[in-house]
């Protein structure tokens, strides 16, 4: 079955059932049935055409996170339109080059952000283009919101644009078919037993593959209850799970750090509801791991993805939750890690991540020069450094591109990162190379304080504990570090050092 049949028939089976929740920003909480999903879509759809959208259009949408987003999201497919979400912190900047890249036919925002896009004509309010926050008449069935698209129910046709994070350079649109998104899908469901008595607390946002890819297609899916949270509150956090009673949840580490600041009784209720707690997007601290089912009961489980390639790899929902690993290939999924030379490293050697599997994605938009440069023999090259285990646990070793060289020695920044994380006072770290005449490179710390600091402390467990040439030449105290939306390092960002 196609992305299109399997949403409509969740639907159809479940078009009484409740489906999403959301908070009107004036309090009310408002409440959707599948059916009235599938209406409000189907009218989307029509708005897309009467706009003069045809198949294979783009349209960029820059919204939060609300029911808005999802209308546009099961619209476009309907109409054969190509969604490309964009992260709603994105300005000047950042806007005009996706808009430039991807040229779309229409541009959807939330009403005080369209002068972010001058004088586009292509720029519409989302609140003037889509009927208000409520429900819309509902069809007999979800049926013709499938079949009014008068398109071939075709799983090759791009889906989304999903534009890169832009760590190292300018962004890249990552385009992802309608099979992209079935695969990833069935992979998760599968892996991690989603089913219609779930019911999802939505906090990532949807502009991002964890929140779009993994999140509204599994809710699509699965035919699960979902409450969506147009942003993430820690203090608002007690109220949304008491409210909810959610049994299913997906974050990134700054939301699982934040979650442990809360009160023990409060953790101790979450817990007690709860089914699964998934965590990806950035690489999870291995103390956080262990502090997380200490208070709320559950170990987290740890998976692995990309823009480019939805979901690869997870611990098992059944078996152990490797602190520290990314665990075992999800699904379909086939990866393998090799050398420069491309032949596979043997175990317990660090090597390039490479992955294959209907998840993947075929190329970048209008760029086959990055296509071809991403590809190696049918292998996905993720740029990732990683090892595998006697028993088949991947863990991660970092950037390709943050690799450390130095005095011919290669160093990976989160084996330093991991470590420093288990010190009193280092409440976070980033560990980059900098220059140095005589080793080529050397490593430096970037430490946000969790407390008193002790620099000369810090050197001396390093010594105890790493080789000579993997201690950090410098600590440096930082309030923050920069980061993406979903929490990623932006290791470019951080200030220059140079010795004294």
């Amino acid at each position: 079955m196609t992305l299109i049949s399997r949403f409509s028939a969740t639907i159809d089976e479940r078009a009484n059932a409740p489906a999403l929740e959301f908070r009107h920003a004036d309090g009310t909480l408002l409440r959707w049935s599948f059916g009235d999903v599938a209406a409000r879509a189907a009218d989307a759809a029509e708005r897309l055409r009467s706009r003069g959208l045809a198949p294979g259009d783009r349209c960029v949408v820059h919204l939060a996170n609300s029911p808005l987003f999802i209308d546009l999201f099961l619209g476009a497919f309907a109409a054969g339109v190509i969604l490309v979400p964009v992260n709603v912190l994105y300005r000047d900047r950042e806007l005009g080059h996706i808009v430039a890249d991807s040229d779309p036919a229409l541009i959807v925002t939330a009403r005080e952000h369209v002068g972010l896009f001058g004088t586009d004509a292509r720029v519409v309010a989302a609140e003037d283009f889509l009927p208000p926050l409520g429900p819309v008449t509902r069809r007999s069935s979800a049926e013709p919101w499938a079949s009014r698209a008068h398109l071939p129910d075709d799983d090759s046709v791009p889906a989304v644009i999903i534009y890169t994070s832009g760590t190292t350079g300018r962004a890249k649109g990552a385009v992802l078919s309608r099979a992209n998104l079935l695969a990833n899908a069935e992979h998760l469901t599968a892996a991690w037993r989603i089913g219609p008595d779930d019911r999802y607390l939505a906090v990532l946002p949807l502009f991002h593959v964890h929140g779009l890819g993994n999140g509204l297609c599994c809710w699509l899916l699965s035919g699960c209850a979902m409450h969506l949270i147009e942003r993430f509150d820690a203090a608002r956090a007690v109220a949304w799970f008491g409210a909810f009673k959610p049994t299913l949840f997906f974050g990134v580490p700054t939301v699982y750090v934040r979650l442990l600041d809360l009160p023990a009784e409060s953790t101790r209720e979450i817990g007690s509801g709860m089914r699964l707690f998934v965590c990806g997007s950035a690489a999870l601290p291995a103390p956080v791991l262990e502090q997380f089912r200490e208070r709320f009961g559950h170990t987290i489980l740890e998976r692995y993805g990309m823009s480019e390639t939805l979901m690869n790899l997870g611990n098992p929902y059944d078996g152990e939750r490797r602190a520290g690993s990314v665990g075992l290939p999800l699904g379909r999924v086939e990866y393998q890690i090799v050398d420069e030379t491309a032949a596979p490293v043997p175990v317990g050697t660090v090597g390039q991540l490479e992955v294959r599997g209907p998840n993947v994605f075929a190329g970048y938009w209008r760029n086959d020069t990055a296509t071809a440069a991403a590809f190696r023999g049918g292998w996905f090259r993720t740029g990732d450094m990683a090892e595998c285990s006697d028993d088949g646990y991947v863990t991660l070793r970092g950037r390709a591109s943050d690799l450390i060289i130095s005095g011919g020695f290669n160093i990976y920044p989160r084996e330093i990162e991991e470590f420093l994380l288990e010190q009193p006072g280092v409440g976070e770290v980033a560990v980059v190379g900098a220059p140095d005449r005589a080793r080529g490179e050397v490593p430096i710390a970037y430490v946000v304080p969790g407390g008193a600091l002790d620099h000369d402390a810090l050197r001396a467990a390093c010594g105890n504990a790493l080789a000579s040439f993997k201690v950090p030449r410098a600590f440096i105290e930082v309030a923050s570090l920069p980061r993406t939306a979903l929490g990623k390092i932006q290791r470019h960002l951080l200030p220059p050092w140079s010795p004294e």
